[in-house]
């Protein structure tokens, strides 16, 4: 039986009076996708940045690998094997692509760099190509290609994903999908928060459903994805 490798104990979160995440109850298990959908402003990020301190919590615990971590620094969580690819990807615009890359191993040093660095250009191959570009040059699509593949490179026992599909062509979308369902194949644990339900659905074994700040429900991907209420708020009554 899998292990939870991230557990949320009845958190909650302020930004000065209004709270943004109340009474969180969540379970990673090792091995598994997990989704957390919901609407624009439901507290998604808010719960994800959370894993690092940003904000801090103001009640309840977050367990990684069975270790309270609601109050490590950020650091102490990077170096321990959680990556995160934010929201809007937020690469290094004047480094190149494989300078961006490899700032991705500072967590874990420049051990793997030669052999880590090959497996991301296997992974997307046209990051191989663009190797020696600035990343403001690269496409939408392509600048979330290297936030994955920077992130991959501190070797994460768990992968965050936060909005990885935001202002991305349909068929980007499906292609960065693509390689997700590979990485979960591999066996990589994700943690995907998004609001691209259809997409997030399929992908996932489990999923959750925020709704202003508190999860309203939870099953298997393909459960939610038949919810006649998950069907009509997130996929469009299809």
């Amino acid at each position: 039986m899998s292990q939870p490798l991230l557990e949320f104990r009845h958190v909650d979160v302020f930004y000065g009076p209004i709270q943004a995440l109340k009474a969180i109850s969540l379970t990673v298990n090792e091995g598994e996708t997990v989704s957390l959908i919901g609407a624009n402003g439901a507290g998604k990020s808010t719960l994800l940045m959370s894993i690092f301190g940003q904000p801090r919590i103001a009640r309840g615990q977050i367990f990684y690998r069975n270790d309270d971590i609601s109050h490590k620094s950020t650091h102490f969580i990077a170096t321990n094997g959680i990556a995160q690819v934010p929201e809007g990807r937020r690469i290094f615009p004047d480094m190149t692509v494989e300078e961006n890359i490899l700032m991705g191993s500072i967590p874990i040093g420049n051990r793997y760099h030669k052999e880590d660095k090959e497996r991301m250009y296997h992974l997307f191959p046209i990051l191989e190509e663009r190797r020696n570009q600035r990343a403001m040059t690269l496409s939408g699509g392509e600048q979330q290609m290297l936030a994955i593949a920077r992130a991959l490179m501190s070797r994460p026992k768990l992968l965050l994903l936060d909005e990885p599909s935001l202002g991305l062509a349909p068929l980007v979308v499906k292609q960065i999908f693509q390689t997700l369902r590979e990485l979960t194949r591999a066996g990589m644990t994700l943690f995907l928060v998004e609001q691209n339900a259809n997409h997030a659905l399929k992908l996932s074994d489990r999923a959750y459903v925020m709704v202003n700040g508190e999860i309203r429900l939870s099953g298997s991907g393909q459960e939610l994805l038949v919810d006649p209420e998950v069907r009509k708020a997130y996929l469009g009554g299809a």
